[in-house]
Parts: structure tokens; sequence; C-alpha cells
């Protein structure tokens, strides 16, 4: 496994106390307002799944299923996707999927925000570069997102 392609990893600093980060992470209808996935009346719950229409201009045609993996109140939260799956066309739920884990800590100024993707060496040699590559960018998005969500909520 290299860590350089295997992982995206993220970090955000925002200020805020992690109960407000925690809620605008694990609450599922607010994780759809800033991530871009309309999940009202969805819940997160550890071994189940969760799916919703995503709502991000350009990819209004695909549904966003995730599997989730762990939930530990104020500290983490995981799931399981298929990483960049864009095209309505593929079966993607025969390939390994990634580990997206969401890691909170209490700091003097608020809530430091860890991300941490990973599984992209099992992912199809054809897609996985691709995968990598759209991920990387739309998690530094998703970072700036979820900022600005908890600074107005």
């Amino acid at each position: 496994m290299n860590t350089s392609t295997d992982r995206i990893e993220r970090q955000i600093h925002i200020k805020a106390a992690r109960s407000k980060v925690w809620r605008a992470l694990a609450n599922a209808e607010s994780f759809g307002e800033w991530f871009g996935v309309a999940l009202k009346g969805k819940h997160f719950v550890a071994g189940e799944p969760c799916e919703g229409n995503i709502t991000y201009p350009g990819y209004e045609h695909l549904t966003w299923k995730v599997t989730v993996e762990r939930v530990e109140p104020e500290r983490l939260l995981s799931f399981r996707w298929h990483p960049y799956a864009v095209d309505p066309n593929v079966d993607y739920s025969q390939e390994p999927a990634t580990l997206v884990s969401f890691e909170l800590e209490e700091t003097a100024e608020g809530t430091l925000l860890r991300l941490v993707e990973s599984g992209f060496d099992q992912i199809p040699a054809h897609r996985r570069l691709e995968a990598f590559r759209m991920n990387s960018s739309g998690w530094d998005e998703q970072m700036t997102n979820i900022d600005a969500y908890v600074a107005t909520h």
C-alpha cells in the first residue's frame, strides 16, 4: 500500500464547539445541506445504509449511497462508499469501497475536524487515479462547506 495514493487526508479548524460541529456532521439532514445531498428524514446509524439524491449542480442525476460504519458521538463518524461513482450505467456495487472517517478533537479555539478517505489502492486500476483526483479536490471543497455551514447555522 502506498499511502500517498491510498488515502486522502484533510483537516480544518472550525471556530465552534465540538457539539455544534458534530450536529453538522452526524445529523444526516444537516450533513446533506453542506455536502450537497438530499437527506431529509434520513439518519446515520452504524451498520446501516443511507442514500439520497445528489443536489450538487451537474450531479443531480446521481444517488449518493453510503453504508455507515461507526457513529461515536462528538468523536467519530465513518462510512464506506464507492468513490467518484458517477456513471449511472455502471454497477459499482461489486467494487471495493473506500472508508471515509471524520474525527473531531476539541481545541482551545474550537474544533479540529480531521478527514481521512482510505482504500483507493483497492479500486480497479482503470478508475483509481480519477477517483482519487476527483475526491481529493472534492474534499477540499467539502471542508470549506462544513466550515461555512457551522458558521451560519
